[in-house]
């Protein structure tokens, strides 16, 4: 692979309640060359939100390594982790997480006032992370004010909006109607060339699948199949 930005080596997680140990990722490797977009597929069960929590750094993991951008993630401490997450990640979740008092333009640039962008400056980024998104003119509107799918592109121009290397989406169109969704997956295919970022999706969909430059597929916690880069499908 001519430029990883993540490689993952015999991850392993095991989650313990009470006297039942379940092996959630059982040896993983894995490698993701910088731009590429790619879905981790598999059923319910399989590992897949566990893989992406332990490569972003949310979880901490039992054995094996992850390295972004050149640097292990056991290498870091907590502060760091964080810090670097705030720096080069962005995070699209299927429950959208936005602040139900304050306006799109305020949840987007809510992230770099917390990273410490000026609130101008901040507030100049939001805007234009919303434009991109096709949401100039929502951005006084409150998240109940939003249809599920314009909801869900605030939620991608909040990930976006402090440029990262990464994205991570869990899930993106699991509260979508088929028409949101297939609106959401052309935005995000679009901005993952424009922008030539890197884009880790665990989904149930098929569409998505399609849409990106490789399927990788879990069952019981290991790769039992990677699709290799592949020229993505239309959006």
């Amino acid at each position: 692979m001519a430029d990883p930005i993540i490689v993952a080596n015999q991850l392993r997680k095991t989650f313990r309640t009470g006297n039942v140990t379940v092996q959630a990722l059982r040896g993983v490797d894995l490698s993701i060359e910088r731009g590429e977009m790619v879905a981790i597929m598999g059923p319910s069960g399989c590992g897949k939100t566990t893989l992406l929590n332990c490569l972003s750094g949310l979880d901490d993991f039992d054995s094996g390594e992850v390295v972004i951008e050149g640097t292990a993630l056991r290498a870091m401490n907590d502060r760091a982790r964080t810090s670097y997450r705030a720096r080069r990640m962005g995070f699209v979740f299927q429950t959208f997480n936005l602040l139900p008092v304050i306006t799109a333009l305020e949840n987007v640039e809510l992230p770099l006032l917390v990273s410490g962008v000026r609130p101008g400056e901040a507030r100049k980024r939001a805007g234009a992370a919303l434009a991109q998104v096709g949401l100039s003119d929502r951005m006084q509107h409150r998240p109940a004010e939003l249809s599920g799918g314009q909801r869900q592109r605030v939620t991608i121009a909040r990930s976006l909006v402090n440029e990262p290397a990464i994205v991570w989406a869990d899930e993106p169109t699991g509260n979508l109607d088929s028409e949101a969704a297939n609106d959401v997956l052309g935005l995000m295919r679009r901005l993952n060339r424009e922008r030539g970022q890197t884009l880790v999706i665990v989904t149930h969909d098929l569409d998505i699948g399609e849409l990106c430059d490789r399927i990788v597929r879990m069952r019981d916690g290991l790769i039992v199949e990677d699709g290799g880069r592949r020229e993505p499908g239309p959006g």
